[in-house]
């Protein structure tokens, strides 16, 4: 099972465990596993702590939603604003020194939120539904971080994103991201997606054409060493797993909360 690091960086403890997992064989951090004798925390329960931790309410056009006054609002507000005093200071040192200063966000989770999809699938993860709810790029921001995006920007950061979204799904991240006000660097140079297709060579050690076999730390790290080989330093890291900041090539890492689920 995996456990997740303890990072020496600004995070959030959730009050509460993931109630499902994307992919299989792997148990939520901190619940018991099929060959525990105890008992598993009851699923029930968990259900009702989620919706307790986003302040989860039903709209009139039946989108499950977060509360802006929500804890989970709460952890979010507080992960922010220290990461902007952060990136300000770090920013300013970077480019004092004639360096070039970059931040690196995930998408699911960390700038678009996936809550609504977690309730009507009932926590549970299926390629296709998931497939066609991206597809509808109608997800709503993760509260707090496309501003996030656009300070970093404003301060002469450059801005990446390092997704496990398909390629085939570009299109349909690009225009959600639109949608909640992360318009910045879109494009296929500031955007890496996963494409098992045609792999980039950065990532031969565990990518082929046709033979993807690379973990999500692999990936993921191996794209933030290849933002750094272009010549940036990736002075911060955002992603709601534990998974999206482990590897290194960040100076800092910044994990979001998501009680919903775990990506080892």
């Amino acid at each position: 099972m995996h456990k997740p690091f303890r990072f020496a960086t600004l995070a959030v403890a959730c009050a509460v465990a993931g109630a499902a997992l994307y992919g299989t064989g792997a148990a939520t951090a901190g619940q018991s596993t099929a060959n525990s004798t105890h008992e598993p925390h009851n699923i029930g329960l968990l259900v009702q702590e989620i919706d307790s931790y986003y302040g989860t309410t039903l709209d009139s056009a039946g989108v499950y939603q977060a509360s802006t006054t929500s804890p989970y609002a709460k952890d979010l507000a507080q992960i922010e604003s220290a990461a902007k005093k952060y990136i300000d200071k770090a920013a300013r040192k970077a480019l004092h020194k004639g360096e070039k200063p970059a931040v690196v966000f995930d998408i699911d989770d960390t700038l678009l939120l996936s809550l609504d999809y977690e309730k009507k699938t009932n926590y549970t993860y299926n390629s296709a539904t998931w497939a066609d709810y991206v597809a509808k790029a109608d997800r709503p921001a993760v509260f707090g971080t496309p501003q996030l995006v656009a300070y970093a920007k404003a301060k002469g950061v450059e801005v990446f994103y390092n997704s496990g979204l398909k390629e085939s799904q570009r299109a349909a991240a690009v225009a959600n991201l639109k949608k909640v006000g992360a318009d910045i660097n879109l494009d296929a140079d500031h955007m890496f997606l996963k494409d098992a297709a045609n792999p980039p060579a950065y990532l031969s050690a565990c990518a082929t054409a046709g033979a993807w076999t690379c973990t999500t730390v692999q990936y993921k790290s191996g794209t933030r060493k290849h933002i750094e080989d272009l010549g940036y330093d990736v002075i911060a890291n955002f992603g709601d797993q534990y998974s999206d900041l482990e590897g290194g090539y960040a100076d800092r890492t910044y994990k979001l909360p998501n009680p919903t689920y775990f990506v080892s």
